[in-house]
């Protein structure tokens, strides 16, 4: 690619904004150069963390991001497009994940993918207009719905004996809209598509004309039991493109917070794993020790759920864990493993439920939990650190890719991120560290954080006066959501639950 003008990102092609060793470019490609270049990577062994489009007035612009680590690599391409007829050739023949970004910019922002195999609306339902692209700066105001607009296209699978189960949007309980469409024989599942997207709420379009510093309270509520992840991505986004470096005590603070939102949404999910096989005491045991983490995320941060600590150039905590608190909730949690492990009912329900094969985890491009119970090692935390990681972390695999593989990779990074957040402890003394975020220029920024469900992604520009141009947004969700379908096939219709219980995604991060 040494052909093609290469850019430099922020701090320059082999340097991280914290003093980490990455390289980073970009180039600037034609229409006709996308497939080549795009071949070029996925070669290489990159994979697509997201297509990023961009309504510049006088053109559309997409940004294609590639990452790979370690060492961390990440690679842009970007196209130019016409905005009168704007159109890229489909990269869905080379990634599954291109597939979707391309379905959801056809939607957002009229991009066509030019032989797409399977073009049809993602984002928007059947009810929005037709030709209204919401995201584009000329959509105007929001259009009236369609109210006899037809229903969605679901596949269909045939056969004498083959019926349809509907599932939701709405469903009993506190849980969001989302629609499951069943195909079944006797009680085994041959085909489920997930419908999604009822709560499309416009997200990314609210941050833009936002000052730096008010983003932080939308980035919080992306995903609400995500919102150290999605925020510190936002800020490593928004401190890459700014030029500023946030000293080493800070990052390890931030390292703390997102650790301790791994493990309160880890044991949350162990113990509702457990409740859907009907042992119920051991999710009652999870919520007693869930909510003493909430407790202690209040007094480390002021907030239950972690908020309001981390900002762009800045870090603040009200105290740190201690070593005594750590060791008595490790102790309290093998209480919980050992009673969930000990029960052969459990166990026999786990085993061998809703298996993700390495081969498809990889073909569909999954990425945290999902992956790594798939045998896929693959963390942020490694392939694209914000800081160096502490010598206690370890990346987390197990290999049969079921129920029982995704609950103990959960299990093990409980007892590792307790581990890193001991060690890092060790080694504070400063609860505050902030740093001037400095003069304001145009500027990109990509921030990737490893959440407690995978890889987060967000890529911000902001205008010379500091202000929010746009901000792209992927949450591990949304690439995920189809590995839940595939690990179904041959499941029984009485597992979903468990099975959707042990993928654990998110509707609002994917809900945008």
């Amino acid at each position: 690619m040494s052909r093609l003008e290469k850019h430099e990102f922020a701090e320059g092609a082999t340097s991280g904004a914290h003093g980490l060793e990455r390289v980073s470019e970009r180039c600037a490609i034609s229409v006709a150069e996308l497939v080549p270049q795009a071949t070029a990577l996925f070669a290489m062994q990159y994979r697509l963390a997201m297509i990023a489009a961009h309504d510049d007035l006088e053109s559309l612009r997409l940004v294609y991001v590639f990452l790979k680590g370690p060492p961390d690599n990440r690679f842009e391409l970007v196209v130019q497009l016409d905005r009168e007829h704007p159109a890229v050739p489909s990269l869905s023949h080379l990634s599954f994940s291109a597939s979707r970004f391309e379905r959801e910019n056809n939607d957002l922002f009229g991009v066509e993918p030019v032989g797409h195999p399977f073009l049809r609306r993602l984002v928007l339902h059947q009810h929005w207009p037709e030709g209204f692209h919401p995201m584009r700066k000329d959509a105007g105001e929001m259009p009236a719905m369609c109210l006899d607009a037809s229903p969605f296209p679901f596949v269909e699978v045939g056969g004498r004996e083959v019926y349809e189960i509907p599932v939701g949007p709405v469903h009993a309980g506190v849980i969001e809209p989302g629609h499951f469409r069943f195909s079944v024989v006797g009680e085994t599942i041959i085909k489920m598509k997930a419908r999604l997207w009822f709560v499309h709420r416009g997200i990314e379009r609210l941050f833009e004309g936002r000052e730096l510093q008010s983003g932080v309270e939308i980035a919080e509520r992306i995903s609400g039991d995500s919102a150290v992840g999605h925020n510190l991505a936002y800020c490593l986004a928004v401190e890459e493109a700014g030029r500023v470096a946030i000293a080493p005590e800070g990052l390890a603070l931030r390292a703390i917070l997102l650790e301790l939102e791994r493990v309160y949404n880890h044991i949350a999910n162990i113990g509702d794993l457990c409740n859907d096989v009907g042992f119920g005491i051991a999710q009652s045991r999870a919520l007693v020790l869930r909510e003493r983490i909430l407790r202690l995320n209040a007094e480390v941060t002021g907030h239950r759920l972690l908020r309001g600590a981390i900002r762009p150039g800045s870090v603040e905590l009200l105290r740190l864990p201690t070593p005594i608190e750590l060791d008595s909730i490790l102790n309290d949690f093998e209480g919980l493993v050992d009673l969930a492990t000990t029960n052969s009912v459990v166990m026999d329900r786990f085993r061998g439920t809703a298996a993700l094969s390495r081969e498809d985890a990889m073909g569909i491009g999954a990425i945290g939990v999902t992956a790594r119970a798939s045998g896929l090692v693959v963390d942020a935390r490694r392939d694209h650190p914000f800081m160096e990681p502490d010598d206690s972390f370890r990346v987390i695999c197990e290999e049969t890719g079921d129920v029982l593989a995704r609950f103990l990779v959960r299990v093990r990074e409980v007892r590792n991120s307790l581990e890193v957040i001991g060690t890092l402890v060790e080694n504070l003394s400063d609860l505050k560290i902030s740093t001037d975020i400095g003069p304001r220029r145009n500027g990109s920024g990509l921030g990737i954080v490893e959440g407690w469900r995978g890889s987060i992604v967000h890529r911000v520009e902001i205008d010379g006066y500091g202000f929010i141009t746009r901000c792209k947004i992927v949450d591990p969700s949304f690439l995920n959501w189809p590995a839940l379908a595939v690990a179904l096939k041959d499941t029984i219709v009485p597992d979903f639950p468990l099975a959707n219980k042990s993928f654990n995604l998110s509707y609002a991060g994917n809900d945008l």
